[in-house]
């Protein structure tokens, strides 16, 4: 069957780049499941030449995929003082008050929202897994636990829920029907409304070489050409654009309805469109290089890896990320490697890593073991790890930065 784009239904012809084949990144095994059979996908990557989206085929369901789903948001320190400041800005930008209505999709455990209700302003997070929506309903934020797109837009916006501010950090990716994603934004949006939506870039994610942030969850990657198109298409402008550090580098667009004039066109917007034109996003052929650098950067952490194991090292992760996940399975490293892991996320706690079954602790194991080296998976979190990890020092140990080549800290 031919593929088609996901944004445009474009055939697409090219690859990005072939990541083997990997189980999903998000479901961490019990001991009994060792013992069974665990099923892997492709995790191939393709480009759409016609409006540039990068893309993965939908192997697996959102619902299959969200089912158990144990990311907390609220177990980072950093996100939580980034969802914070995100809260303060808006409230300060678009004067949003107790008179608006705050909307998030893909709210999580409350981590962003509970930053809105502090201040009394009414709030509804639309979360599709469970798991994490019932933590944020035990704090009080009021969650609809669906996946959005049209249908729940349409109903929310019968009932008169128009959404004075509507956001989603890090959840466009995650949506297979991105039209039907994108049409929801439109409907629920109030007249004069905001939406704001962060993902990350996907100029960093080529510059940074950053393959592991591709794992079956996300199903999407977004240069600002291919998102500002996609929005244009469901009648939405986007008025500003802000480059942020999250993730490895994120954007956060700020869009709103096209006819809506108070919110004039900020000069970012043609700057960084002009920019990734520049940098080569809109030419086929800069996407196709991209395959042989990951290669390259796999060879390099294997060698550093298989160095330090010869010279009799210890090695250890830090966190059980998704995005660790896809360098564990892409790279072969196992137990041979990696001793054990830890996270601060209980649900992890006494798990395994899907494919690598890498046993996954709490972080107060590693001074018992005094580790010599450190691998931090979640790479975009290393100082807020560094900081609480610095008890490493006494013995001697060193924290790895593994892409986009190992470095040692």
């Amino acid at each position: 069957m031919m593929m088609r784009c996901r944004a445009c239904n474009e055939p697409i012809k090219n690859p990005f780049v072939s990541l083997g084949s990997s189980p999903l990144a998000n479901v961490y095994l019990t001991q009994d499941q060792l013992r069974q059979k665990e099923p892997f996908y492709p995790l191939d990557v393709y480009l759409c030449d016609h409006c540039f989206l990068v893309q993965l085929p939908e192997f697996e369901s959102p619902e299959t995929i969200f089912d158990g789903y144990a990311y907390f948001s609220s177990f980072s320190d950093s996100w939580l003082t980034h969802a914070g400041e995100y809260v303060s800005k808006m409230i300060d930008r678009f004067d949003i008050g107790k008179k608006h209505f705050v909307v998030e999709i893909g709210s999580n455990d409350g981590y962003l929202l509970q930053y809105f209700a502090k201040q009394g302003i009414p709030v509804l997070g639309i979360e599709p897994a469970l798991t994490v929506a019932k933590a944020a309903q035990e704090k009080g934020i009021p969650t609809q636990t669906t996946f959005f797109g049209t249908p729940c837009a349409e109903q929310l916006s019968g009932e008169g829920k128009k959404a004075d501010l509507l956001l989603g950090n890090n959840v466009l990716a995650h949506v297979p029907d991105l039209n039907g994603f994108v049409e929801g934004l439109s409907i629920l949006l109030a007249a004069n409304g905001v939406i704001t939506m962060e993902f990350p870039h996907l100029l960093r994610l080529m510059e940074g070489i950053q393959f592991d942030t591709i794992y079956h969850e996300h199903f999407s990657y977004f240069s600002f050409l291919t998102v500002e198109k996609l929005f244009s298409n469901h009648g939405l402008s986007i008025f500003d654009v802000e480059e942020l550090k999250t993730h490895g580098g994120s954007l956060r667009i700020y869009a709103r309805h096209r006819l809506d004039d108070t919110k004039p066109v900020m000069p970012s917007v043609h700057e960084l469109r002009e920019r990734e034109v520049r940098r080569g996003l809109a030419d086929v052929g800069h996407y196709l290089e991209f395959g042989e650098k990951v290669k390259a950067a796999k060879r390099d952490l294997l060698d550093f890896l298989i160095r330090a194991k010869r010279e009799g090292k210890s090695i250890v992760g830090y966190g059980a990320p998704a995005k660790g996940n896809t360098l564990l399975n892409y790279c072969g490293i196992r137990t041979d490697f990696i001793d054990y892991t830890v996270d601060r996320n209980p649900h992890k706690q006494g798990r395994f890593l899907p494919g690598s079954h890498i046993p996954i602790r709490a972080p107060e194991e590693i001074p018992k073991t005094k580790p010599h080296y450190i691998l931090i998976l979640p790479w975009n979190l290393r100082d807020e790890i560094v900081e609480q990890m610095t008890v490493i020092r006494n013995w001697g140990g060193k924290f790895v930065i593994p892409i986009p080549e190992p470095g040692v800290v």
